[in-house]
């Protein structure tokens, strides 16, 4: 596999040492776009976002751009404290800690480019309800209202949404989202979620359900409001019909009582 590693370092093996480790052709530029003008072939692009956020963030994006006819998947290595700051505007294909392992490596670069392709607009968005998360370009909207997520609360709000309806521990989400590399308490999805839940706002923060003494979930779009107002007119026309019944009922009643005192009156006679 052609890897291009764009960093400052001279050596790739000081952004993501796991490549020393690994057989693949590893080639290093300096972080610019100009440097894809004489790199040559290259499978993946490996940027070290390890201390430079913002100028990772804004070569990314470029990246991105320049690569729609390539379709190049883009890797950032981001240090642990700055995974904080990555969010779906970086459009990376993936992220890896400088700490990961060689398999981990290796198999973050496979599933980068035997990916078929970019998806279609259609296959990339989740939709649940009023909730759209479209996995290629890393957002979220709900009500065409986009949502301003960092990298794990976007993670965090797909997974729910995947699995709607079925509840997670804390610590479930924790190997799930996190990783089974992260040494954080469980406390860290309990943050994440009041978060999300802030972020979707008052009306749709019930999106995210609590489970008691379990977890969370997220809640399936519910249906029942249709079936209650349809059932509501129902029983409402039922009502009516009842109603009309059951006047002409007492119509008749009285209408034969008028019939009984007549004929009672001309019998007397």
């Amino acid at each position: 596999m052609e890897l291009l590693v764009l960093t400052t370092e001279s050596e790739a093996s000081s952004v993501l040492p796991a490549l020393g480790l690994l057989p693949h052709s590893v080639r290093v530029r300096t972080p610019e776009v100009t440097a894809l003008l004489d790199a040559g072939h290259r499978d993946v692009i490996v940027v070290d976002a390890r201390q430079d956020l913002a100028s990772a963030k804004s070569l990314c994006r470029l990246l991105t751009s320049a690569n729609d006819d390539d379709a190049v998947p883009v890797l950032a290595v981001v240090s642990e404290g700055g995974l904080v700051a990555v969010t779906a505007e970086w459009r990376t294909d993936d992220i890896m800690l400088p700490t990961a392992g060689p398999a981990e490596v290796d198999a973050r670069l496979r599933l980068a480019t035997t990916r078929e392709g970019s998806p279609s607009q259609a296959d990339a968005e989740l939709r649940v309800g009023d909730l759209v998360i479209d996995e290629a370009t890393y957002t979220a909207k709900l009500r065409k209202r986009t949502l301003e997520l960092t990298y794990k609360e976007f993670e965090l709000l797909k997974y729910l949404a995947q699995h709607a309806g079925r509840v997670f521990t804390r610590a479930q989400l924790l190997q799930e989202v996190w990783g089974y590399d992260f040494f954080g308490g469980t406390r860290t999805v309990d943050v994440h979620v009041r978060r999300l839940r802030a972020k979707l706002g008052p009306e749709h923060e019930q999106m995210i359900g609590t489970v008691r003494n379990v977890g969370y979930k997220f809640e399936r779009p519910a249906k029942s409001a249709q079936r209650s107002e349809e059932t509501t007119r129902g029983a409402g026309s039922g009502r009516g019909f009842g109603a009309d019944r059951g006047d002409r009922a007492r119509g008749t009643a009285r209408a034969e009582d008028s019939f009984d005192a007549a004929l009672r009156s001309l019998t007397s006679r």
